[in-house]
């Protein structure tokens, strides 16, 4: 079962750039452009966070930078594993390959979880790294 643990977060309030409302508990970033948020669209992009709710385009999109959260998983994890972004916004492991020696490190599994499955994460979006 999926959990929140807000102790220590840190949010922000951005303005959706897009219809955001299928995407809560995915990983988002800021349009260079901008400067709102949009879904992450890539396993290279640099996400700013979590979406916390779901807005439409032109409302408040509340995004968890860092702290613990409800994430959706792309992939398989089990608690522990090391947390990227990926291509369609959800929570994956990497092995090292193609791009994990270029996607950001953001986090951790805090539970299990299937492809599909809400989990719970701890994310650090502040301050990510590179590679494995």
């Amino acid at each position: 079962m999926a959990y929140e643990f807000s102790n220590y977060a840190v949010k922000v309030t951005l303005v959706a750039g897009a219809d955001l409302s299928s995407s809560q508990y995915k990983f988002v970033k800021i349009d260079n452009a901008t400067g709102k948020a949009v879904i992450v669209s890539g396993a290279t992009d640099r996400p700013i966070g979590v979406l916390q709710n779901s807005p439409s385009s032109g409302q408040e999109a509340e995004v968890l930078i860092t702290g613990g959260t409800k994430i959706k998983a792309g992939g398989t994890a089990s608690a522990g594993q090391p947390l990227f972004a990926s291509a369609s916004a959800t929570a994956v492991t990497l092995t090292y390959g193609t791009t994990a020696s270029a996607a950001y490190g953001v986090g951790a599994f805090i539970t299990t979880a299937a492809a599909g499955d809400t989990c719970t994460a701890v994310i650090d979006c502040a301050n990510p790294a590179r590679g494995l």
